[in-house]
């Protein structure tokens, strides 16, 4: 088992930054999701971890070992692709065991492993086909016992959930979850799915254009984002912001968008008290946007009133996409709703979850 470092580690291709002074300590046993969109340096971390690719400056350790020079295969570690990467001539077991041959294991070690992962993975049925006889689930379940087989120290995985369909993904998130759980060693994930991010990982490391813009635990990044990059991305429909400024009125502090205005509350205006005039973003999620009807009774509520533009229904959810003057935004309300598309309504913000940025930082102020 071993813990993974990277320390101020950048990478140039020509003149083009890809990561910018990325610092990311990976605990022994963790399963950390680096997450960000595409393009963001993610999958060229991952890669330098692996020694596919050649930092340009910086240190990668694992474990206590420094390893910028040391070679793939002598890394100790096992990475499961985007795409399955699989011998199309040999069997299933060959393709686990193909590895293994390569480094003169034995013969009965190898067996052992490759029934041990097949047991794992319930593919033991699967040993003796090909890959074109196997699902695409079949196939990445193949792709990762292929890896387990190794016995490596970190298991390196790069977005490999991505071809399969949508229910698929669900089942073979949870069995990568319960593959972690097992197995007890270091997992390092890269995805653009946010969600893929927030049900899996031990801790999410938000990437955006080469820089680290917050490493936390899944509730902490959704609770408290550190800037409007990591609450616009984190949350699935994503927060809803408003452009506007801090006013004050007396003893009582407001956000006015100009379209509406909404009272911070009493108790949680300390941050404010020397920004009357400054122009903030507002955020707040669409699940604290709630249909007057059925608003609960213990939040601190404003009332925003706005028009509903589109609706989704979703059967335990419905979603309301709203128009407030030149804002629009979503919200995600009780199923009982009788709200329809061009009804007018008093909209209930939870001022318990606000959050607020600055508008020209972008950074969250708290």
């Amino acid at each position: 088992m071993a813990s993974v470092v990277f320390e101020n580690v950048h990478k140039k291709f020509g003149d083009l930054t890809i990561i910018r002074s990325l610092d990311i300590e990976v605990q022994d046993k963790e399963f950390l999701v680096l997450v960000g969109p595409s393009g963001c340096g993610k999958t060229t971390a991952l890669r330098l971890l692996a020694g596919l690719e050649e930092i340009t400056g910086g240190e990668i350790k694992i474990g206590d070992r420094l390893v910028n020079d040391v070679a793939p295969k002598d890394r100790d570690i096992a990475m499961v692709f985007q795409s399955y990467a699989l011998y199309p001539h040999l069997s299933v077991y060959d393709n686990m065991a193909f590895g293994l041959k390569l480094r003169k294991t034995p013969k009965e070690e190898i067996k052992r492993r490759v029934s041990e992962a097949a047991d794992i993975l319930g593919i033991q049925e699967l040993l003796q086909r090909k890959p074109r006889q196997l699902s695409g689930g079949q196939r990445q379940r193949v792709a990762v016992g292929r890896a387990i087989v190794r016995e490596p120290k970190v298991f390196l995985f790069d977005e490999p959930l991505s071809n399969l369909d949508a229910k698929l993904r669900v089942q073979m998130r949870a069995e990568i979850s319960k593959l972690h759980q097992r197995l007890q060693t270091t997992f390092i994930y890269v995805t653009h799915d946010q969600t893929e991010a927030m049900t899996m990982a031990t801790r999410i490391a938000v990437i955006n254009k080469g820089d680290l813009q917050q490493l936390d635990t899944p509730q902490n990044l959704y609770d408290h984002p550190n800037n409007l990059f990591v609450a616009g991305f984190i949350g699935s429909p994503a927060m809803n912001f408003f452009p506007g400024k801090i006013t004050k009125d007396g003893s009582k502090f407001f956000v006015d968008t100009q379209d509406f205005k909404v009272q911070i509350p009493s108790g949680a205006t300390g941050p404010y008290k020397d920004m009357d005039g400054k122009n903030v973003v507002f955020g707040i999620r669409p699940e604290n946007i709630h249909d007057p009807e059925f608003a609960p009774n213990n939040i601190s509520g404003e009332k925003v009133s706005a028009k509903v533009d589109v609706t989704e229904l979703m059967g335990n959810e419905t979603l309301l996409y709203l128009v407030s003057g030149k804002n629009t935004f979503v919200g995600r309300v009780d199923p009982r709703s009788q709200l329809r598309v061009g009804n007018q309504a008093q909209f209930v913000f939870d001022m318990g979850k606000f959050h607020i940025f600055d508008a020209e930082t972008e950074l969250s102020i708290h």
